[in-house]
């Protein structure tokens, strides 16, 4: 019988049947074809036992077990909760950030006395916690604009109100992971301050997901490594000036943001006649190519193909595998007959709630506050409902011919309200949004310094990186790969607590990245690997 190094040959025959990329059953077959036409019978046995042997060290990957105290957090997720926050910014009456400088403003009305209201509802979710919570806002003055477009005319103030559910593990609470809505509002005329601009849904429908996160999280007892941090920001229709502040705030101060989730216009359009929407459904968009790149980096970017895996997009990913872990498909019965009738055996799947990324910054020639972000070097992200109804966004509240649903011409209620929002699908998109943060959390840091050493003229891929600062007891780290052409992660191996790795596959057929792995399963954000020549020289973490 021929060896094992005469059916694979020096050129590695079972290499080209690439089995790394393949599933056990699709190995098994490219193998034995392979070194069959070799060497017969006893190429295939042979071919086919290494396929299964190394098969088994890589597999598909399938959604992380359901960790069982997030998803009782979960439940907790209230759509009357949603419901009454919406209704509660709603109330006063608008929200423009430019109504921080107007003296005439009716009691209990305009963007400050909303900022209060957030802070206080802060408060007693941190009340209720024993103190959990630290409450903070971002009170500052934006310069006027000039020019022709200039949207804030003098000096106004603007408050960004955020709370910090600080992580229980010292080595990694300096980690942050953060959801974020925008609480003012407009109406036809951005420079408008007192007539009304509900913004039940742009965007009361976000903040009421950062408010919904920060009561269930912070009421779940869960003791998160890492820290959560939960905002609402002003000055989002003016120009993104609460975000941009908060975070060049937060590169200033050092944060370790590793995830931004800004939800903005999630509120499920519930318009009567509308036939489009869909409620299984929220979109991320995530940037392809960082917005802070340098042209170096982009140059470096474009010559190792990594124009969609910069850390929006590896973030966007994770969302998605977190959205497979915590909702499932539920199956409906047909209801019972009536008497004397048969009983249909009828079952319909319903689909679950999922997540649909989006392989763009934001939606086409617009832009929101995560953005921001993007800008100083964060991974951000975009939550945005399937499909939005510009009759209810952007708008004066009134009654006029318009279009109607079915494209006929009619009357049409024009204006953000509340009565086009669904609390439910707001409290699904909360849930996603609550699973992502405390996934991320609970997970290890980032690996460090993840990079190919070696160069490209190899068929073989070597991969390494360093440990992130604070990794658990227990903690392993997982290689992860995907076709160039494909969107998501297809394929794992299991790396344990190795920080290197050769993997039989070529770089140049399929895109790689590294992430940790705590002792449950949460999985961190995966990491791309660079060339070593381009790969960043870090201390070692501190000694434990």
């Amino acid at each position: 019988m021929p060896s094992a190094s005469q059916v694979f040959g020096s050129r590695g025959l079972f290499r080209r049947a690439r089995l790394l990329r393949s599933g056990p059953a699709r190995a098994w077959g490219a193998a034995v074809r392979v070194a069959g036409s070799r060497l017969g019978v006893a190429g295939c046995i042979l071919a086919g036992l290494l396929a299964l042997e190394t098969a088994a060290a890589q597999q598909p990957i399938a959604p992380a077990p359901a960790d069982p105290a997030i998803a009782a957090a979960l439940q907790q997720v209230s759509a009357e909760r949603v419901r009454a926050d919406i209704a509660k910014l709603m109330s006063f009456n608008n929200r423009s950030t430019l109504s921080s400088m107007e003296t005439d403003l009716a009691p209990g009305t305009g963007v400050s006395a909303a900022a209060d209201w957030i802070e206080a509802e802060f408060k007693r979710y941190s009340d209720a916690c024993g103190g959990c919570l630290e409450v903070k806002r971002d009170d500052f003055v934006e310069p006027a604009q000039t020019g022709a477009t200039a949207r804030i005319l003098k000096p106004t103030r603007l408050v960004s109100v955020y709370a910090v559910l600080h992580g229980a593990d010292p080595a990694q609470a300096a980690r942050r992971v953060l959801v974020t809505g925008h609480y003012d509002s407009r109406n036809t005329d951005v420079m408008n301050t007192h007539d009304p601009a509900p913004g039940a849904n742009d965007d009361a429908s976000g903040v009421a997901v950062s408010l919904e996160c920060a009561r269930v999280l912070s009421a779940s007892g869960i003791k998160f490594p890492a820290s959560v941090v939960f905002v609402a920001v002003a000055g989002e229709e003016q120009g993104l000036n609460g975000s941009r502040h908060l975070a060049r705030l937060a590169k200033a101060e050092g944060w370790q943001l590793e995830a931004v989730l800004n939800n903005d216009i999630v509120g499920g359009d519930t318009t009567p006649g509308e036939t489009m929407e869909d409620k299984t459904a929220v979109r991320v968009f995530s940037e392809g190519v960082p917005g802070a790149a340098t042209l170096d980096e982009l140059h470096q970017i474009q010559t190792v193909g990594a124009e969609s895996d910069s850390g929006s997009r590896e973030l966007a990913r994770a969302i998605l595998e977190v959205g497979n872990s915590y909702f499932k498909t539920t199956l409906e019965r047909a209801p019972a007959a009536a008497p004397g009738r048969a009983h249909s055996m009828l079952v319909l799947q319903l689909p679950a709630f999922h997540p649909v990324l989006e392989f763009r910054r934001d939606r086409y020639g617009r832009g929101g506050d995560h953005t921001s972000f993007n800008l100083e070097g964060f991974a951000a992200v975009r939550f945005t409902e399937w499909r939005e109804n510009f009759d209810h966004q952007h708008q004066n509240v009134r009654v006029a011919e318009g279009k109607l649903p079915d494209g006929s011409a009619g009357q049409v209620q024009y204006g953000d309200l509340i009565q086009y929002v669904d609390p439910a699908y707001v409290a699904n998109v909360a849930r996603l949004n609550a699973a992502t943060l405390a996934t991320l959390a609970s997970a290890p840091g980032l690996p460090r310094n993840v990079h190919i050493p070696g160069g490209s003229g190899d068929n073989d891929t070597k991969l390494a990186w360093e440990t992130p600062i604070g990794f658990p007891a227990g903690a392993t780290y997982e290689v992860v790969w995907r076709d160039t052409s494909a969107p998501t992660w297809t394929n794992s191996q299991n790396a344990g607590t190795a920080t290197s790795i050769t993997l039989h596959i070529s770089k140049d057929d399929v895109v790689f990245g590294v992430r940790s792995v705590d002792g449950a399963g949460n999985r961190s954000i995966a990491v791309y690997p660079m060339p070593v020549r381009a790969a960043a020289t870090l201390p070692p973490p501190p000694a434990k």
